[in-house]
């Protein structure tokens, strides 16, 4: 036997009934972004290599060991997306979507990194991301932090999350942290370990986020971002704190909360749960106000977050008893000849345009009576439409229920469009109050 190919270790299938999940997931997602005004953008999933070594930087460990990179056929480095902040701002300034004007921008799809895959981390993942330009104040961070809320609460998760925020102060006091940092890890060189050691030059800010236990009281002691704030990024990050708290969002100030490259500035944040074990992080952004002139475009004052579906979709199932989104077929056509099946075909396709929200399947495969009722309990349908040499003659069709005990009854195709419309549409309002 010809063996067997399997799908690409951490690159996962997702599959019924899960997708509904996603579906689920995405569609608030989708509205939380429309809600706030925000406009969709679509970039490839492939790009030059020289994007992602420009904005994340060649000695990252993203660069370094995690992107899919390769030679096409002209010899040009491509890679699949391992972010989408780049892209975003590659796309934007190609199109000049930033030429004297702000953008509020979000998108989504599947990013790729090569990493030890574990629950919630997989080399193929899936993000939705919210990105806005133009716009240099604290009130917009604000917004992105209510829009994230605000999701979190549509999708019963809001208790499950908190909210986690540092500043990062501007370019120049960075630089001053960054020379006291080194001084400090220096003098305890011992006590590093090998990542932190390989960081102590290149990037030593990411050594304040590590969870090694061995170093928490060594990072702890470390000298604080927030003594060398200059006066702008001191009311800056007040002026966020204080929208916060008046709008009713709690957070916590995370002094080791950082990112590791140059062109992010003032605040960052993330969304944590306590629910996921060390995958804890469902969301996270923050202010990038030097990326756009890294990319060749003016100075672009920039932030935004991304959410990890996944991780948002396993807190999501800690929540719901039952699917999000309804799977189940409303009905399932049973035809007894050639003449009923093609009869059935212009029903099916009738009442799909006449009642919204229907899942309607059509048996295919022959057999005889008995055999599609078989299937059609099989296929969980909550009704059985049947056409055979009466109901061809009359114009009408019979509707049995499936999981109910009541009688059968005759309808003619306008009738049961209404009657199936009802039902369907009652069905949706009662679900949604019980939500």
């Amino acid at each position: 036997m010809v063996a067997q190919i399997q799908a690409i270790r951490g690159m996962n299938d997702i599959l019924p009934p899960e997708t509904y999940w996603w579906q689920y997931a995405e569609n608030q997602v989708r509205r939380a972004f429309h809600g706030f005004g925000y406009q969709e953008i679509r970039f490839p999933i492939v790009e030059r290599t020289e994007l992602f070594q420009r904005s994340i930087g060649d000695m990252t460990d993203i660069v370094e060991k995690e992107m899919y990179t390769f030679l096409d056929r002209n010899n040009e480095s491509l890679t699949l997306r391992p972010e989408g902040t780049a892209s975003c701002v590659r796309a934007a300034l190609e199109h000049g979507l930033l030429h004297n004007q702000t953008q509020r921008l979000w998108y989504g799809g599947p990013y790729f990194r090569y990493e030890r895959p574990q629950k919630g981390r997989y080399r193929q993942f899936y993000q939705y991301s919210a990105e806005v330009f133009g716009l240099p104040g604290a009130d917009i961070e604000a917004e992105l932090l209510v829009m994230a809320s605000n999701l979190f609460e549509k999708l019963g998760i809001r208790s499950m999350v908190s909210l986690q925020i540092n500043s990062l102060g501007s370019l120049e006091s960075r630089k001053e942290h960054r020379k006291a940092l080194i001084e400090y890890l220096e003098k305890h060189h011992k006590s590093l370990d090998e990542d932190a050691l390989k960081r102590l030059h290149t990037n030593p800010l990411r050594i304040l986020d590590s969870k090694n236990p061995s170093m928490k009281s060594l990072i702890e002691h470390a000298p604080k971002l927030s003594n060398y704030w200059d006066k702008a990024s001191r009311e800056h990050f007040e002026k966020l704190q204080s929208i916060l708290s008046q709008v009713g969002i709690d957070y916590e100030v995370n002094s080791t909360l950082v990112r590791g490259l140059d062109y992010y500035n003032h605040t960052v944040f993330e969304w944590v749960t306590t629910h996921l074990g060390a995958q804890g992080t469902i969301c996270a952004g923050g202010r990038y106000d030097g990326l756009v002139e890294q990319l060749g475009g003016k100075p672009t004052p920039a932030a935004g977050f991304a959410i990890g579906m996944e991780r948002l979709i396993l807190l999501l199932q800690q929540t719901e008893k039952h699917y999000p989104v309804d799977p189940l077929l409303h009905a399932y056509i049973i035809t007894d000849s050639e003449e009923a099946y093609v009869a059935g075909l212009k029903l099916a396709n009738y009442l799909r345009t006449k009642v919204p929200h229907l899942r309607l399947l059509i048996h295919c495969g022959g057999g005889n009576i008995k055999a599609q009722f078989k299937k059609a309990d099989k296929s969980h349908a909550q009704y059985a439409l049947v056409i055979g040499e009466h109901e061809l003659k009359k114009h009408s069709v019979t509707f049995k229920m499936l999981r109910e005990d009541i009688p059968q009854q005759t309808f003619f195709y306008d009738e049961l469009a209404e009657y199936l419309k009802l039902r369907i549409t009652n069905k949706k309002l009662h679900e949604k109050n019980d939500r």
